[in-house]
């Protein structure tokens, strides 16, 4: 499929989605959410993870991460979470704004956070140089001492509009249309690739079981070429599905 066919094909399923979600009870939201809470902790690439990126969510729409991110920092783990800025000037080829992931350092930085005009707790500017980032950038570094393993993850758990699996059984998935997770993980997975020796990301969706879009529906997620499948999903169920192929 051409790139502007794959464009227009994810905009019309955004649509759709958007209409179905408007749906869902906030109630409903709260106990998926709560569901797939209870599934990751005992979710062995949660438990073992000690490098998380989670997502810091909307309000409404979509899982709620409130409950993971303050499992996580109590658990010790380093968690990262999604932080947009504007890309250094050599990159060129890159769009307006691009994500990094940067460092929350306690429960109480978490509960600091103030929220942005969608209601989604947000890193502060003049926090950023003190904390570890993902890929880094402009901002010096400053406060994070372990820098063997500064720039590594070993899991993301990630939002998104919908999802499905493919005909060979990988997980694919329909962003908001910025895309932010790509580009990250594009610019990322070229990070690591000099070092082979190191574990692979673990690629994880968290979904709404509204958000599955069922085998035979008519309805799939388009892909283009830098796109990538993730390895797993985890739903609203509490059922945790992964996919048949490790490659992403």
């Amino acid at each position: 499929m051409a790139a502007a066919s794959v464009a227009t094909a994810k905009q019309q399923l955004r649509s759709l989605m958007k209409r179905r979600l408007s749906s869902v009870t906030p109630e409903s939201v709260t106990v998926q959410s709560r569901h797939i809470f209870e599934s990751l902790k005992d979710f062995e690439p949660y438990r073992n993870a000690a490098r998380i990126s989670i997502y810091l969510s909307m309000p409404a729409a979509e899982v709620q991460t409130d409950a993971i991110v303050r499992h996580a920092l109590a658990a010790g783990k380093h968690v990262f979470v999604p932080y947009l800025h504007r890309p250094p000037v050599e990159m060129s080829d890159a769009p307006a704004r691009v994500m990094d992931m940067v460092h929350l350092k306690s429960v109480q930085d978490y509960e600091s956070l103030t929220r942005d005009r969608w209601g989604i707790p947000s890193i502060d500017l003049a926090t950023v140089h003190e904390r570890q980032r993902i890929l880094g950038g402009t901002e010096t570094q400053t406060s994070d001492d372990d820098d063997d393993a500064a720039a590594t993850l070993d899991l993301m758990l990630m939002p998104g509009v919908a999802f499905d699996f493919d005909d060979a059984g990988s997980v694919r998935r329909l962003g908001h249309g910025k895309g932010f997770y790509d580009f990250f993980l594009n610019r990322y997975l070229a990070q690591q690739h000099s070092s082979p020796e190191r574990p692979p990301l673990r690629l994880y969706g968290l979904a709404l079981t509204e958000q599955l879009l069922a085998p035979g529906s008519g309805d799939e997620v388009p892909t283009g070429a830098h796109d990538r499948r993730l390895h797993g999903l985890v739903l609203g169920s509490g059922e945790i599905r992964h996919s048949s192929t490790s490659s992403v």
